[in-house]
C-alpha cells in the first residue's frame, strides 16, 4: 500500500469515526467529506471502496443499530426514531425493515432475553444489521435462547 493510500484510509477513518460518534446529529455527505479532506464525490467513491457501503448507508446502519438497542430496552418506535437522528418515521421504518427484516414494532414486541444475556461486545456483533441478511439477527436471538 502506498503512503498516499494509507493517508486516504486515515482520512476515511476520521469520517467514519465522526459517523460512529455523531450518528444522531444531522450529517450529510459534504460534512463527512470535509472531515476526510476530500470532495463529496471523491469521498463517496473512496468510502464505498474501503467499507463496502456508501457513507449515507453506513450512517443509516449505525442509526438502525442504535435504534435496535433502544427498542430492545422498551423505547417506543417514534422515540427511538427521533433519538437516533431520523426525522421521518416512515423512512426510518422502511430502512429498519430493509436492514433487519421485520418492522420496528415487531422487533420491539419480540423477546430479546438472549441478547440481554450476552456481553455488550458480543451482542453488538450478533445484532449488527447487515443489508440482505435479516435472518442473522433472528438466528442470533433464537439460537442463544435455546
Amino acid at each position: 500500500m502506498t503512503p498516499e493510500e494509507l493517508a486516504n484510509l486515515a482520512h476515511l477513518r476520521r469520517a467514519r469515526d465522526l459517523i460512529d460518534r455523531e450518528y444522531a446529529r444531522p450529517l450529510d455527505v459534504p460534512t463527512m467529506a470535509r472531515r476526510a479532506l476530500m470532495s463529496p464525490a471523491h469521498f463517496s467513491r473512496r468510502f464505498r471502496a474501503a467499507y463496502g457501503e456508501t457513507p449515507y448507508g453506513y450512517l443509516m446502519t449505525r442509526r438502525i443499530e442504535r435504534a435496535m438497542a433502544l427498542l430492545r430496552g422498551g423505547m417506543s418506535v417514534t422515540d427511538a426514531c427521533m433519538a437516533v437522528g431520523c426525522t421521518s418515521l416512515g423512512s426510518f421504518s422502511s430502512r429498519f425493515t430493509e436492514l433487519v427484516g421485520e418492522t420496528p414494532s415487531a422487533y420491539r414486541r419480540r423477546e430479546h432475553r438472549a441478547v440481554a444475556a450476552m456481553p455488550a461486545c458480543v451482542a453488538k456483533a450478533c445484532t449488527r444489521p447487515l443489508r440482505n441478511s435479516p435472518s442473522r439477527i433472528r438466528e442470533a436471538d433464537s439460537s442463544a435462547a435455546a
